[in-house]
């Protein structure tokens, strides 16, 4: 089988993580390149389980772990993963674990000011979340900002077409037959 790869899609709330992910999965399904897309966010939505609560983690990584091996039985091995901080170096474990010790991991952190990701968080955020959204968002460029290790590729989204954007993520993969070649 050919060696596990995933690109990781990480970013403030906000930034696009999502949406950029569904049009990089529009790109590679264009060019009929396999691929799986998770969205990281729902792996750990177990309540109550507060962040950085050592459950959240533990229940993250066996859901990825179930959900990769599934994809995996089929055929697949690569993978689009969305969530906020999947870039940091301490959740490289997790992928490794989930994916096998070998995979190829991608890097890439969307950027986006203050002002965007408010924009967009309020056009999304519809109930009570709103400012704690916004707070959170905030925190978490902060953090991406320290922590973000060296080898990812850091993509601005402010005032771009997300198919722009998208191509940019996908290019940095190789998994584009014109870009591979």
């Amino acid at each position: 089988m050919a060696q596990a790869e995933v690109l990781l899609i990480a970013g403030r709330a906000g930034v696009g993580k999502t949406t950029v992910a569904w049009e990089v999965s529009a790109q590679l399904r264009a060019e009929m390149v396999a691929h799986c897309v998770i969205e990281g966010d729902f792996m750990g939505q177990a309540h109550p389980a507060p962040e950085g609560d050592p459950r959240r983690k533990k229940i993250t990584e066996r859901n990825l772990t179930a959900l990769w091996s599934n994809y995996a039985e089929l055929g697949y091995h690569r993978l689009i993963y969305t969530h906020t901080v999947s870039v940091l170096a301490e959740n490289e474990g997790m992928f490794r674990r989930a994916m096998g010790a070998d995979v190829r991991i991608v890097r890439v952190a969307l950027t986006a000011s203050d002002a965007t990701a408010r924009e967009r968080l309020t056009a999304r955020e519809r109930g009570s979340e709103l400012e704690h959204e916004v707070e959170g968002s905030a925190r978490k460029a902060r953090i991406l900002d320290e922590q973000t290790p060296e080898d990812t590729l850091r993509v601005a989204t402010d005032g771009r077409a997300v198919v722009d954007i998208a191509r940019e993520v996908a290019n940095a993969t190789n998994w584009l037959p014109s870009v591979s070649s």
